[in-house]
């Protein structure tokens, strides 16, 4: 399990990008357990987001088993993110999707 609290280097930037895109970001980074860094929110979409640093060789940007199997588990949407193009890619996306019926609309 990795320590709570600890961000890969490229983390505010893919925040900031996000956030300029329009997308809302909850940072998550120090609650562990294999949870994603990332809550990003736009157009009704929710998706957890893993931030990986694109940087860095492929084998320091593997999901640690925790990460895995919370990947594995989880029924919702979740991904991993590497670039601030890869964050855009995915708020598009995100803006590109139906947005889901809720009881308020």
């Amino acid at each position: 399990m990795r320590k709570h609290g600890r961000t890969d280097s490229n983390q505010t930037r893919l925040v900031k990008a996000a956030r300029e895109l329009g997308a809302t970001v909850a940072i998550l980074s120090s609650v562990g357990g294999g949870v994603p860094d990332l809550l990003i929110g736009c157009n009704g979409v929710n998706v957890l987001v893993e931030v990986k640093d694109g940087d860095k060789p492929p084998s320091k940007r593997k999901l640690t088993k925790d990460e895995q199997r919370f990947h594995d588990d989880w029924r919702g949407q979740v991904c991993v993110v590497e670039s601030v193009t890869g964050m855009v890619v995915l708020v598009q996306e995100m803006r590109d999707a139906r947005r889901p019926h809720t009881e308020r609309d």
